[in-house]
């Protein structure tokens, strides 16, 4: 096959040779034509070009080839180099301690080290590159340099070893023959190759063995110590029921001889006879015992007891260990058990004591209780027994004309009144104190207008505070409250006669202040103060600072019937005080939700002529004071029919054929009718006929029975300004 005129395939030199020859052949073919038209030089031209076109694709060539020449050599340099890496990469891996091999993302061997698999000699020559991790685990499980665990075969080993790869970090032990030991340590590249570490930790495995066993022989030493210390004597037997360790103590509760106390004994000859020797606790036989120790039935934690004359006890206690031996322990609870016996003992003995005592308590209780309501009936008799004579000798003073009388008798019977009321408020707080104490007093809380108490409390004590110089000051107030009237009046009334009575000069306030959900009643003085060490005793019956009791300055009971009362209503009570300042009293009330209570007016007293006329009945079983008030409505003009009794005062009422303007009845009138079925009696002629019931039982039985028949109460002793207001007030017509 002929060469074409230029072919590009070709080297650069034996282009040039085609040119220069198709030069050549031009120019002799101009040289022969003879053309007259100049086709000769235009060929010739031609030819010129196309020389100037060669050259300049000649000098392209040599470009191209200067550089194809440049890339070769450093392709050749490239190759060089990384050869060289290589080599210095498999003289470092080389240099390495630990067995080195590089495998490839596709699980297929690289290059490894000569210390890699050295202790496996019939593995090394099967690691060339190429060799897969498939095909090397299979020979590491197969090598008989390979010391498989206990249980494990090659096929599981290799089956272990695979999944291991799976992991990007894997680091194990592997035992090889003649107790070498190689700790395998895989790590995942960042391409997904695996570097796979093999480290001869063969002294350290060893020395690892000496320190353990000089730690189990120290521990060893240390346990045998501890069971010659302890009180406890302590079998160990191994998962074979031979003994492997014991104490001293062990041989001195049991009494064994030392013969038997070795190491190897069987269970059954170290306790041969020990049902002979004790007794066994309740729950317990020696039959039980042996199936424990076989355990076929498994040895969940064991304890009973050992008895042995004379009177020793040991408390037993039996556990199998993680290797399936098991361990006894038996300690001497002798002085224990007598001590526990001693005190179920003395226990019941104590408790037959305590029952003596409860009974005897019980009976003292009893007696206490009897003698507290005894008092309570002694009180109440005695104090109605006092008010009557009281109210007569009130009632009796009352009646005393106050003209024509010389000024000494006028002042002497002035002071005789004064007397009567001091004795009157002590008979009163007496029988607060009683009914607070017994603890039978019962209270009725519902809604107070304390607008309306205030008030009534300054007509009250405005004109005695006036008496001492003193200015009263209650503020008014709307807020309506909870709490029980009777009691919450009672209060008021002793903290504000405490203040008007013991302050000498300047004023006392009374304020009532919201707080929340709550009302603050405030009492203040500008009397001496309390000291703080007295702050708590004034509180006491028959306490008074600075003073003696007397029947003109009080018995100090009055804060006394405070304590009482707001501790059984529930209300908070404080006091702050300054000496030389004064003082104030704080009571905390509830406020009440909801409409407030209808004010009513008090009864106001008609002037005197109103009574003049006036025809009473009168029914009152004692004479002095039936008399005393006799002459009292006579001297306010009224005309009074008496009776003794109930019956009695029925039968003249039929024997007059008239009916009075008021009736007026004490409730106790003897054996027959009481004042209230009296007063029911003679109201059912004329149901609207006034009438009031007297009585000194302030028991709230009395109050609602007398409410309940639609009665009002005068309380004993009478007061002549109450029994005068109830008469002019009344009409023919009227209640």
């Amino acid at each position: 096959m002929t060469d074409t005129i230029l072919n590009p395939a070709d080297p650069p030199q034996r282009q040039i040779e085609k040119l220069l020859a198709i030069t050549k052949v031009l120019m002799r073919r101009v040289e022969q034509i003879a053309d007259d038209g100049g086709a000769a030089y235009a060929q010739f031209q031609r030819a010129a070009l196309l020389e100037d076109q060669v050259r300049e694709r000649t000098r392209d060539l040599e470009r191209a080839l200067d550089l194809l020449n440049a890339s070769n050599a450093a392709l050749e340099e490239a190759n060089r180099e990384t050869e060289r890496a290589r080599q210095n990469l498999a003289d470092a891996i080389e240099t390495v301690q630990e067995g080195f091999a590089l495998f490839g993302p596709d699980d297929v061997l690289v290059m490894c080290n000569s210390r890699f698999c050295v202790h496996l000699s019939d593995v090394r020559p099967h690691l060339v590159p190429g060799l897969g991790f498939a095909d090397y685990v299979d020979l590491v499980s197969r090598s008989a340099d390979l010391e498989l665990p206990e249980g494990e075969t090659a096929q599981s080993w290799a089956v272990q070893r695979r999944r291991q790869h799976l992991d990007r970090h894997v680091i194990f032990n592997v035992r090889m023959r003649w107790d070498h030991w190689v700790q395998v340590s895989e790590h995942r590249t960042k391409d997904g190759g695996t570097v796979v570490l093999q480290t001869d930790v063969t002294d350290l495995i060893r020395l690892e063995r000496q320190e353990l066993g000089r730690l189990l022989d120290d521990q060893e030493r240390l346990v045998r110590a501890t069971l010659d210390h302890i009180n406890q004597g302590v079998a160990i037997f191994d998962p074979g029921r031979r003994l492997v360790g014991w104490n001293a103590r062990l041989g001195v509760l049991l009494a064994l001889p030392m013969v038997r106390m070795r190491v190897g004994a069987e269970f059954e000859a170290l306790f041969d006879g020990l049902a002979r020797q004790f007794r066994f606790g309740e729950g317990m036989t020696a039959d039980q015992l042996g199936l424990w120790v076989d355990g076929r039935g498994g040895r969940p934690p064991l304890g009973f007891e050992l008895r042995r004359d004379p009177g020793l006890i040991l408390d037993v206690f039996a556990q199998e260990m993680p290797d399936k031996g098991f361990l006894f322990s038996f300690t001497d609870v002798t002085a224990e058990r007598r001590a526990v016996e001693d005190m179920a003992k003395a226990k019941e003995t104590l408790e037959a004591r305590v029952v003596e005592r409860t009974l005897d308590l019980e009976d003292a209780l009893a007696q206490a209780e009897r003698a507290n309501a005894s008092r309570s009936r002694f009180v109440a008799a005695a104090s109605h027994d006092l008010l009557q004579p009281l109210s007569a000798a009130k009632l009796f003073l009352s009646s005393v004309p106050e003209t024509d009388l010389p000024a000494p008798v006028v002042e002497a019977v002035g002071k005789a009144q004064n007397a009567l009321v001091s004795v009157e408020g002590i008979l009163a707080a007496l029988l607060d104190i009683s009914r607070l104490e017994s603890g039978k007093a019962a209270v009725t809380v519902a809604p107070i207008a304390m607008g309306r108490l205030l008030a009534q409390l300054a007509d009250e004590f405005t004109p005695l505070a006036a008496a001492k110089g003193l200015r009263l000051t209650l503020r008014p107030c709307d807020a309506v409250v909870l709490s029980d009237a009777g009691y919450l009046r009672r209060i008021l009334q002793n903290l504000i006669g405490n203040a008007i009575r013991y302050t000498n000069r300047g004023r006392v306030l009374v304020a009532a202040r919201p707080r929340g959900a709550m009302l603050r009643l405030e009492v203040w003085d500008t009397g001496p103060g309390i000291p703080e060490d007295e702050q708590e005793n004034i509180f006491k019956e028959f306490h008074r600072i600075a003073g003696r009791a007397s029947a003109s300055e009080g018995l100090g009971l009055g804060l006394a019937i405070v304590d009482r009362a707001a501790a059984l209503l529930g209300h908070p009570l404080g006091l702050s005080s300054r000496p030389g300042r004064g003082t104030v009293f704080m009571l905390q009330v509830p406020s009440a939700e909801g409409p407030r209570p209808e004010d009513r007016a008090p009864l106001a007293a008609l002037p005197g002529p109103s009574v003049q006329g006036r025809i009473v009945l009168l029914v009152e079983n004692d004479a002095e004071l039936r008399r005393a008030m006799v002459l009292l409505l006579e001297k306010w003009g009224a005309q009074v029919i008496e009776a003794a009794s109930g019956e009695e005062a029925l039968a003249l009422i039929e024997d007059l054929g008239i009916l009075p303007d008021a009736l007026i009845a004490d409730q106790q009138l003897g054996a027959g009718m009481s004042g209230i079925q009296t007063l029911v009696a003679l109201r059912a002629r004329a149901p609207d006929l006034p009438a009031r019931l007297i009585s000194a039982d302030r028991g709230e039985a009395l109050g609602n029975a007398a409410r309940a028949a639609r009665l009002g109460l005068l309380m004993k002793p009478v007061q002549p300004d109450a029994l005068y207001a109830f008469l002019a007030g009344t009409t023919t017509k009227g209640p």
